[in-house]
């Protein structure tokens, strides 16, 4: 018996972008247009025009120095749903990229209730000299890069923030001042700064990822010897920290319709 069903209609551009997708996934490296192209057969200005579109929707990133496109994390905010997974699984494709890009030890902290870090993930370079900490580290939920910014989202009034500082342990101890100004440049720039004070000889980056209410859930932080980084590539690790923590908590917390982003 004949099937007499009729076939769907497909949109043309859909299909040729999650051909795209698709591609990029297997690949698991960058790639530029022309090879995107090539590999999928699809036109190279139409598939110019659909990373494009892809990049301004985070399901791509585009690396504007080798002129690459890879994978966004827009695609774990598609998928978070039905993974149903630890953390820590899904963030680590993300920990491995920031190590590779910055040649530092990148660790995931979870902020747990009773106000401390646990290391629950990390990735490195394994060309780089680097510190090693154990998964399961536990440490104070203010110092630290992380610290910073967790201190930035919680706000803290002067007495309790000097009260909280006074049971903080660091091996070159901030005054408090310097502390309170590095909390608030945390808060400018989204990342935060420990240059040689919670350990001698090791400077960390960090930021943290939100869930719908702000409160800061888990910690990203970049940890290399002192001298391995400028202030210039701090600045850059920084940044990129913050933006996959945001890319992070909107995938981890997704916002309910008609609701707004903090």
């Amino acid at each position: 018996m004949r099937d007499t069903q009729p076939q769907p209609r497909t949109v043309g551009a859909l299909v040729q972008a999650l051909r795209i997708l698709r591609h990029l996934s297997a690949r698991g490296t960058p790639e530029g247009v022309s090879a995107i192209a090539r590999a999928t057969g699809v036109n190279g200005s139409t598939c110019f025009n659909i990373l494009r579109t892809l990049a301004a929707e985070g399901l791509v990133v585009f690396d504007a120095g080798d002129k690459s496109y890879r994978l966004g994390l827009g695609v774990l905010e598609l998928a978070i749903g039905l993974l149903g997974a630890n953390p820590g699984d899904l963030i680590r494709p993300e920990l491995e990229r920031l190590a590779a890009a910055h040649g530092a030890l990148i660790c995931l902290w979870h902020i747990t209730d009773t106000d401390r870090l646990v290391l629950i993930e990390r990735a490195y370079d394994p060309a780089a000299i680097r510190v090693e900490l154990p998964p399961g580290k536990r440490l104070p939920a203010l110092v630290g890069g992380v610290g910073r910014v967790i201190a930035a989202c919680r706000n803290y009034g002067e007495v309790e923030l000097r009260r909280r500082f006074a049971d903080l342990r660091w091996e070159s101890p901030p005054r408090f001042e310097d502390y309170r100004k590095s909390i608030d440049d945390a808060a400018k720039r989204g990342y935060g700064l420990d240059i040689g004070q919670l350990y001698v000889g090791v400077d960390v980056v960090g930021a943290v990822v939100t869930d719908t209410d702000s409160r800061p859930r888990y910690g990203i932080s970049s940890i290399t010897l002192h001298g391995q980084t400028t202030a210039e590539s701090r600045a850059r690790i920084g940044r990129d920290l913050t933006e996959s923590c945001r890319h992070l908590g909107h995938a981890l917390f997704p916002r309910k319709e008609g609701t707004e982003n903090h």
